[in-house]
């Protein structure tokens, strides 16, 4: 388990320090930056942009300030990396506040066509049920074969989104550009994004960009451990709130 034990507030009292030391300000060389990066690129140094780090904790704050704020209505925030380096980093984050998560392939349509997950999710549930009411234990060999790798299949597809009844109120995503397909979907359906943005994103289609080096793991779990916090903050608000109603 990952610690998430870090007297975190509101106000979000980073230290400048902690982000330069993860490596968080280091983006692309030069030559594949985005222009619409400039107003978060502090300087360029041996041909690599550097990014302006006050500018991250600025953009940070404000994402947490948004997650706490919707983890206290009790809805559903969806996280999204499926680059391999990092994707138990998001698993174990996503878990430890029960939200959905996807860390293999996007597939296309996946929020858009919901109709379709919900049959996905529908064929697993039915598994589910015949193992427990012994169905599965009378089938052949072979059907029970076919049973499990169908449920494997499901399950690396969907991810934990077949926990999901209803669209998520907002998505995570680490690297925006190498998401862009979850992206336009999530735009398509208003749905707001959090995006981790590296000098070779476009932070335009991005609600609450957070300026930072996408590939480092330690640069990435650091800024998940901030966002995450600020759910679990929501979360107890909303528990206290629906415990004294």
């Amino acid at each position: 388990m990952l610690n998430l034990n870090l007297n975190l507030n509101l106000n979000l009292n980073l230290n400048l320090d902690e982000f330069i030391k993860v490596g968080a300000h280091l983006g692309h060389i030069s030559s594949k930056w985005n222009p619409n990066m400039r107003q978060y690129i502090f300087m360029k140094k041996c041909g690599i942009h550097i990014i302006d780090i006050s500018k991250t904790i600025k953009k940070l704050n404000e994402a947490c300030i948004f997650l706490k704020n919707i983890s206290s209505s009790g809805k559903k925030i969806l996280f999204v990396a499926t680059k391999k380096q990092i994707k138990t980093i998001v698993s174990d984050y996503a878990d430890q506040v029960n939200m959905p998560y996807i860390t293999e392939r996007w597939l296309g349509g996946i929020l858009t066509n919901i109709a379709t997950i919900r049959q996905s999710v529908k064929q697993l549930k039915v598994i589910d049920r015949q193992k427990l009411d012994g169905t599965y234990e009378m089938m052949s060999k072979k059907e029970r074969f076919l049973i499990k790798r169908l449920k494997a299949k499901l399950k690396k597809n969907l991810g934990s989104i077949y926990k999901m009844n209803f669209l998520p109120a907002c998505v995570i995503i680490v690297d925006v550009t190498e998401e862009k397909i979850a992206v336009n979907e999530c735009l398509n359906l208003g749905i707001p994004i959090i995006g981790i943005v590296d000098t070779n994103s476009d932070p335009r289609k991005i609600k609450y960009p957070i300026p930072a080096n996408d590939d480092s793991s330690k640069s990435i779990n650091l800024i998940l451990s901030y966002l995450t916090y600020s759910i679990l903050e929501g979360i107890s608000f909303f528990k206290k709130n629906k415990k004294n109603m």
